[in-house]
């Protein structure tokens, strides 16, 4: 029996993916009409635009590949963590899924996570190739938080209101944190200003817009996993695209303008039946990782 697909996504304030997140690509031709079982101003997707800009950027090939039964999972950490930090994660899997090939990639670690996001885009798609080519039965993505709440700590008074004048910059745009930096109060300098996050989300006109929306198409289940106790995830609706209008109030998924014009595919997949949202309180979002509840609830179903 042919088993599904999935890309399972974890907490992550992950990016046009960008929380908790996690995806799987369909196989080409495949049959995906059916369901398988500021506050800081950030951006809406955060970490999930990291991981779409991999099936969604340059490496085309990449995204074209075949993958049929579940088997290998890949783990990708976030800002300022390591591999190190996983080995909860990895226990879990192991225990539930035993014989799983697991991998929790060693790269960008700590202050490395902070190089342009395009390059992390770079390192990580040529890691991820080999293991890709070595797994018969495909891969699970899962990946955790890529944020920028982190900064409020550091300059509390600055970053709400005055970051938009180092990131929507050239040198800002060198910066990841900067790449996915979605200001609700300046909207049109984020649009023209984003090298990264507004050209995954379509919300500024490029060549590589209808590849891309193809390409995020062909996942065959986008799990994103958050919750209102989460602490640096702001607004944490944003790990499941939701995001603030100028007033600072929270607009759900359904309502934001890159659903409602379907602009990179969200509002397709969700038409589909293969985007799932797993919300769960009382949970840090340092603990997102290494909570066995989050795991069994939002995670373990997917790697079977």
């Amino acid at each position: 029996m042919e088993v599904p697909e999935v890309w399972t996504l974890v907490p992550v304030c992950a990016l046009p993916l960008r929380k908790k997140m996690g995806m799987r690509l369909a196989p080409a031709g495949a049959n995906t009409s059916a369901a398988s079982p500021s506050p800081g101003c950030l951006s809406q997707e955060r970490f999930g635009a990291f991981l779409v800009s991999w099936r969604r950027s340059g490496g085309a090939t990449f995204l074209r590949w075949d993958l049929w039964d579940l088997a290998t999972v890949i783990i990708v950490h976030g800002l300022f963590d390591t591999s190190a930090d996983f080995i909860n994660l990895h226990r879990f899997i192991n225990l539930s899924h035993p014989g799983t090939n697991v991998t929790v990639l060693d790269l960008f670690d700590r202050s490395a996570s902070l190089q342009p996001l395009w390059k992390q885009v770079e390192g990580f798609a040529e890691a991820i190739y080999p293991i890709m080519q070595n797994a018969a039965d495909g891969i699970h993505l899962i990946c955790y938080s890529q944020d920028t709440d982190y900064l409020k700590y550091l300059f509390p008074q600055f970053v709400k209101s005055n970051l938009y004048h180092v990131c929507y910059t050239a040198v800002g745009q060198k910066i990841s944190i900067c790449n996915y930096w979605n200001d609700p109060h300046h909207r049109d300098l984020y649009i023209n200003s984003s090298d990264y996050l507004a050209l995954l989300n379509n919300e500024r006109t490029n060549p590589n817009s209808t590849a891309w929306k193809l390409n995020f198409l062909r996942i065959k289940k986008l799990v994103l996993i958050g919750g209102p106790d989460d602490g640096v995830i702001t607004p944490w609706q944003s790990s499941q695209f939701g995001f603030y209008d100028d007033n600072e109030t929270v607009v759900e998924m359904k309502n934001q303008k890159v659903f409602l014009m379907d602009l990179f595919g969200l509002k397709t997949l969700y038409a589909r039946g293969d985007l799932a949202l797993c919300s769960m309180a009382d949970v840090a979002h340092v603990f997102w990782h290494s909570n066995e509840t989050v795991y069994k609830t939002c995670i373990e179903k997917w790697l079977t």
